[in-house]
């Protein structure tokens, strides 16, 4: 049986997923009942507060990363208005019918869209995804799956969730997208990782 003698860092060290780029594997870091926002750091690939949670919003999905992936040129060359890549993992919101309380934990994600989030003039794509066999939402293939007010409540947060006070976001977002946009962007950002991270 093969396994891990050590702790593999979560970014690097983990696979992209059984079948990139529709079935991926997503490394969670937030769950929908944190008020603190947690970020793997990179040198250690433990988990960090990276800062409290700016709104009254919590995230309304388990929020992480898909492994091996780096959000850089060609990523950012599927964008309509950014001009770069964020330089992290590519985030990935994973819905399920049952909640997931607890983070850093892997699981198997069905890709069905994403949009992209400009920040400060860097893309940094949100995938869309589902619990891969989950007994609600495994059957979906495509943002257009999903209800209309699930996806304004997950556009609303990531609008919203850099705010502080009542200052203007520094985000931008553009149209969401289904899955073959989605599955163009993992690809771009598997590239991406190996340009950036040779092994």
């Amino acid at each position: 049986m093969e396994f891990y003698r050590w702790r593999p860092h979560p970014w690097h060290g983990l696979e992209v997923g059984p079948k990139p780029p529709e079935i991926v594997n997503a490394y969670l870091e937030l769950t929908p009942f944190d008020s603190m926002k947690y970020e793997v750091d990179k040198k250690t690939g433990y988990l960090r507060i990276d800062r409290p949670q700016s709104g009254s919003s919590l995230p309304p999905c388990s929020y992480g990363f898909i492994p091996q992936t780096y959000a850089a040129d060609r990523v950012a060359k599927l964008s309509e208005t950014g001009d770069k890549g964020d330089g992290d993992p590519l985030d990935i919101c994973l819905i399920s019918e049952m909640p997931i309380n607890r983070a850093e934990v892997i699981v198997r994600a069905r890709v069905l869209g994403g949009f992209c989030m400009i920040d400060d003039g860097a893309v940094d794509d949100k995938i869309i995804a589902v619990l891969d066999n989950d007994k609600i939402w495994g059957e979906a293939r495509d943002i257009k799956d999903l209800p209309a007010g699930l996806m304004e409540r997950l556009q609303h947060y990531f609008s919203t969730y850099k705010l502080d006070s009542f200052q203007q976001s520094p985000v931008k977002l553009e149209e969401p997208y289904g899955a073959k946009k989605a599955q163009e962007v993992i690809l771009a950002s598997m590239k991406d990782y190996e340009e950036h991270f040779p092994r």
